[in-house]
């Protein structure tokens, strides 16, 4: 799973120009999920988010997570995370897991969150959305759990 975290004052989502969901001061999370991706890895990677610290303390440095900030998430899928551009012009998504399983991962990934004691909002999976974001810092970190194996 690749995730690219973004700190924000706000973000929204629309979806056929109707907003679906909202946050204030927390994270934006754009989600891709890979073939290799599985549930264990969706829990390892919300676990992983929530305790990152990204967030200022007194002091100005970044040493709170968005649990001691108690911040608000939201989750948008993102399957153009795993585009390979490696060669041509067209980026090539193979790497990406297919809508029907990767939806089912995404649904993972949201109850992990919820076990965690958040109540994330989300995109709606496999829709084409409109993300609004006032991107805090700027903080914007990518997590590939690729990366561990």
């Amino acid at each position: 799973m690749r995730v690219v975290i973004q700190r924000v004052k706000i973000a929204k989502v629309e979806v056929n120009g109707k907003e679906v969901a909202n946050i204030k001061n927390g994270l934006l999370l754009l989600l891709g999920i890979g073939k290799n991706d599985t549930a264990e890895g969706a829990g390892t990677l919300a676990d992983k988010v929530i305790n990152l610290r990204i967030f200022e303390d007194r002091a100005g440095k970044m040493n709170l997570s968005i649990k001691d900030v108690k911040g608000e998430i939201l989750v948008v899928p993102q399957f153009t995370l795993y585009a390979n551009t490696d060669s041509g012009r067209r980026p090539s998504f193979e790497k990406a897991k297919n809508p029907k399983d990767a939806k089912v991962l995404f649904e993972e990934f949201l109850k992990n969150l919820r076990e965690k004691g958040f109540r994330p909002k989300s995109g709606v999976f496999g829709e084409h959305m409109v993300v609004s974001l006032e991107n805090d810092g700027p903080v914007t970190i990518i997590v590939d759990s690729e990366n561990k194996k």
